[in-house]
């Protein structure tokens, strides 16, 4: 990259991020411009660092921009907002060759492609440490935003998606393997049901939030938020049969994953008892009064999620 230049790495990136109807100004100004038809915008970031979030050895360039480009939009999507645009920003070593920031251009793209979002702008600069940084927008489209502080006693909770894939993805990476393939891909590149998000809306979803530190985690920030207890019923998922086959194999208790284990960016939220759940949610537990998350009415043992300041669970 060194040889390339800031503004040819630009020209080479951005050549690759093709512009959607909301980007009326996108990359080569000093700001893009980006409609808001409903007049409010929802936005997030999350920042990707090497060694702490993703590994090149485990990942391409594109698995490292569709994990970027995913983790923003899933906590648009938990707003109950559709995705818009992103920005990205790379802080890369000079010494990190330019196919890989190109490749990582067309993964951001082709994720933020399948909600019909723009990357419109962003911005290079050298670094001794990889480092990805996204924001995203996001259009609510004349609803309210779903948060995390709207759960009442009586409401059911529900999930969209899957957990503990990546978590186990991640394990086997860690143990120094490769296999089994559907799992590795799954911590490689997350698979999002975006529009879940602004359906749940729609369904009236009391709150919401994305599941990327691990359910109990973050089911943890809506019960504080919105000053409730939230009971997990563990028989409520699914336990494939890879899943369990590698559990077994690496001697991993299988709901250490689905419950503690993030990064598939499900969403997770709780509705009134009588709402009509749509498409792709399933019930999973459900809101009472007092404090705190269980698991089948008892606190659960073990690690609740990842904490990025202790590099464990917490």
């Amino acid at each position: 990259m060194s040889g390339t230049g800031e503004f040819g790495l630009i020209d080479r990136m951005t050549a690759r991020l093709p512009q959607g109807e909301v980007s009326l100004l996108g990359p080569g100004d000093d700001a893009a411009i980006v409609a808001a038809p409903d007049g409010r915008v929802v936005a997030c970031t999350d920042a990707l660092v090497e060694g702490r979030h993703f590994r090149r050895d485990w990942c391409e360039a594109a698995d490292v921009g569709h994990r970027a480009a995913a983790a923003n939009l899933a906590d648009v999507a938990a707003m109950g907002a559709v995705p818009t645009a992103l920005l990205v920003a790379l802080c890369a070593p000079g010494d990190l060759p330019v196919q890989w920031a190109e490749e990582f251009a067309e993964g951001v793209a082709d994720e933020a492609g399948l909600v019909g979002a723009s990357v419109v702008g962003g911005d290079t600069t050298s670094s001794a440490l990889l480092t990805v940084v996204v924001t995203a927008l996001g259009d609510l489209q004349g609803r309210d935003p779903v948060v995390r502080a709207g759960a009442r006693p009586g409401d059911v909770v529900a999930l969209a998606g899957r957990v503990g894939c990546a978590a186990a993805g991640y394990t086997v990476l860690s143990r120094g393997f490769r296999t089994p393939k559907v799992l590795v891909d799954a911590y490689r590149r997350p698979e999002v049901d975006y529009r879940a998000g602004p359906a749940a809306a729609i369904a009236g979803a009391t709150s919401m939030i994305d599941v990327s530190d691990g359910l109990l985690a973050d089911l943890g920030h809506i019960a504080e938020a919105s000053e409730v207890h939230i009971d997990v019923t563990k028989d409520a998922f699914g336990l494939p049969q890879q899943l369990r086959d590698a559990a077994r194999a690496l001697g991993v208790d299988p709901y250490q994953w689905i419950l503690a284990g993030g990064e598939d960016h499900a969403l997770a939220a709780t509705f009134p008892a009588h709402a009509s759940l749509p498409p792709g949610w399933k019930v999973v537990g459900k809101v009472g009064r007092g404090e705190g998350v269980t698991v089948d009415g008892r606190d659960w043992v073990g690690p609740r999620g990842w904490d990025h300041f202790t590099r464990s669970g917490s």
